[in-house]
Formats: C-alpha cells, structure tokens, sequence
C-alpha cells in the first residue's frame, strides 16, 4: 500500500509539472494567440482590433500567472482524487478495527493494495478471540472448583457433626471406640480446614495486587525451614527432603512471597511423589541467576506439563482426594516468579519431576 501511495502523490506532481510545461509551450506558439483571438471574436462579439488588444493587455502579459492558476487548480483536482483514495482506506481500517472491538462480526476485508495491514488486522483479532476464550475457560474452571469445594466442604462437615453427635449421645462411650472417633472427627477437621484455605486462596488470587519488598535472603536458612514445616507430611509417607546448597547462598527477593513460591512447590511434590521417596532440594548461585531446584519421583505427562502452571488447572480430577487442591499453588508460584523477573518451569522425565526457579541476582 505505501509504494502505490507514493507512485500516486509523484504522479499528481509530474501530471501538475506537466501541464504547466505544455500550456507555456503552447502559449508561446503564434497560432495560440490567433486562435485566443478568433474565440474572443466569436463568443463576445469583439472587433478584431479589441480582441487583439485584450489578448496582449490581459493575457499574453499575464500567461505566467494563467498558467500558475491552471496547474495549481489542475494540482487541486488531482489532489482531491487522491484524497478520496485515502479516505477509502481510511473507512476500510476504520471497519477492520469496528470488527476487532466487536461492534462488527464480519470478516476483515480490505482492498488489495492493503493485503499488509489486513493481515494485521485479521492476527489481532485471532489473538484477541483466543484471549477471550482463555479467560472464558479460565472463568469456567474457577467456577466448577468453587461448585466442587462447596460439595468437598460439606462431606467432611457431616463426617464431624455426625460423630460429634454420637460422642455427645454416648458420654459412657468406651475409652477405645472414644479415641477412635476423635482421630477420624480430628482428620476430617483437618480436611475440612484445606478446603475452607483453598476458597480463601482463590479469593486473594483474584482481588491480591501483588507487591514485592526485598532483601537479601540466606537461602539455604529458608530452604531448612522449608523441610522443617513439612517434616510432618513428609513421615508421614515416609519421604525425606534432602538440600543440596551451600550454607552462604543468598537471594535477593521479597522473603513471604519467596516462602509461598517453595511452599507450593514443595505441596505439590509432597503430594504426588510415591510413600518412601526423596525430594531432592539443590541450590546454586551462577553471575546472572540463582537456581532453585525440586526434583522428586514421578510422572507428569508431556500433554500436562505445559498447562500445569495454568489458574485452577489440576494433574488429577479427583477433587474430592486428599491430594485434591484448587490448582492455584503453582500459578500463583509462576505469577511470584514472574514478578521478581525470574523464570520457572517444570521437566518430567526418567520417572522424575523437577520443578526450577531462575532469580535474578541482586
């Protein structure tokens, strides 16, 4: 389109250029007087002598001025041509971008001389439909994950008010069947707490504005107050979590949003590693970057792992499991990262999972 713009715009000038070249050539040719005379003669009835003396006084001494006003109203009319091109152009981008605020739902069609910016038009509106429809989706999932908390919460609330109820209707209840029915009434509280964290979570997910406050961090102490926290999950499957770091290493971030992001991490690999197993924690400090490591056994399918750091996205659809979570933790840990201008991604493969975080150094 921009090349025939200007071929058009150096046209008008040459075809202006033109004209007044000709006109002056032609006035200076004998037979352009006579001819100028014979008119005047004929229209307005002039005497030959008046005619020649109108002809010499008001034109023959003015023919650079005539020919100036001709080739600038010939430059005008050609100008105003042009000018309708470009308002047809001007109407067919306004129409392309009516159809990419949705106030169209006509295809984009644009003139050939602007096959450029149709396709432009047209990648816009392919990426805007395809945004709107990951949000659709992502609206989706949190939807069916609050319809699924609500059905999770009330089954191990009826779980505690039932046996609730039978330790109350039976005071005189043997010591042993009593111990029993606290532990499961105590599980179920427990699970029921999860839950009641993870509507809470969606709500700080959705309405938190994340802000950073850092500091230098000694790494390797967080990371050690990291295993200690889990130690109680991690016996009770047998598993241990062992840091491969050295005990200087620091990291300059923001220390409650860089617990979080491990936090999740280390729920994450807690819950799908196998009873007896080893979650493998390495630290490393290169010029650029520090890296953080979680390797722990187990699987994630290829088609998964692109979508696992994905808003209320889950590996398995058993929502109502004890493993089974909102699927925020690794979204939000993607979202921390991001904001301290580091990466995160996940590998799976030899029977291992290894989810690692890039930070900037300081």
């Amino acid at each position: 389109m921009e090349k025939k713009t200007y071929a058009k715009v150096a046209l008008t000038g040459v075809l202006a250029l033109a004209t007044a070249v000709f006109l002056s050539e032609l006035a200076k040719k004998s037979k352009t007087g006579d001819f100028v005379i014979l008119l005047l003669r004929k229209v307005f009835g002039m005497s030959y002598d008046n005619a020649q003396f109108f002809y010499w006084n008001n034109i023959r001494f003015n023919i650079d001025f005539i020919l100036f006003a001709t080739a600038l109203i010939f430059t005008i009319i050609l100008s105003r041509f042009l000018m309708s091109q470009f308002a047809k152009y001007f109407n067919e981008i306004s129409g392309g971008v009516d159809t990419l605020v949705g106030e169209k739902d006509d295809e984009i069609k644009l003139s050939p001389e602007m096959a450029s910016m149709e396709r432009k038009l047209k990648t816009i509106k392919q990426t805007l439909e395809k945004r709107e429809q990951e949000v659709k989706l992502a609206e989706q999932r949190k939807n069916d994950v609050v319809i699924y908390l609500a059905h999770d919460i009330r089954t191990p609330l009826t779980s505690v008010i039932g046996y609730l109820n039978l330790l109350d209707e039976a005071p005189d209840m043997p010591t042993e069947q009593k111990a029993k029915y606290v532990h499961i009434t105590l599980e179920k509280a427990y699970r029921l707490e999860r839950l009641i964290d993870e509507f809470f979570e969606i709500t700080r997910y959705n309405l938190q504005t994340l802000s950073l406050t850092k500091e230098n961090i000694d790494l390797y102490y967080m990371l050690v107050q990291l295993t200690d926290e889990f130690y109680p999950q991690l016996s009770a499957h047998g598993q241990q979590a062992v840091i491969h770091a050295a005990e200087d290493i620091t990291v300059y971030a923001d220390p409650d949003q860089l617990a979080r992001v491990f936090n999740n991490i280390m729920k994450n690999a807690v819950a799908y590693s196998g009873d007896n197993s080893i979650i493998d924690i390495t630290a490393q400090a290169a010029e650029k970057a520090v890296r953080i490591a979680f390797k722990n056994a187990g699987s994630i399918p290829q088609d998964k792992l692109a979508a696992i750091f994905e808003r209320f996205f889950r590996l398995d659809d058993a929502r109502s499991s004890d493993t089974g979570g909102a699927g925020l933790g690794l979204a939000i840990a993607k979202e921390i990262v991001l904001q301290h201008g580091g990466e995160i991604h996940a590998e799976s493969e030899g029977g291992y999972t290894t989810f690692t975080v890039e930070l900037p150094t300081a």
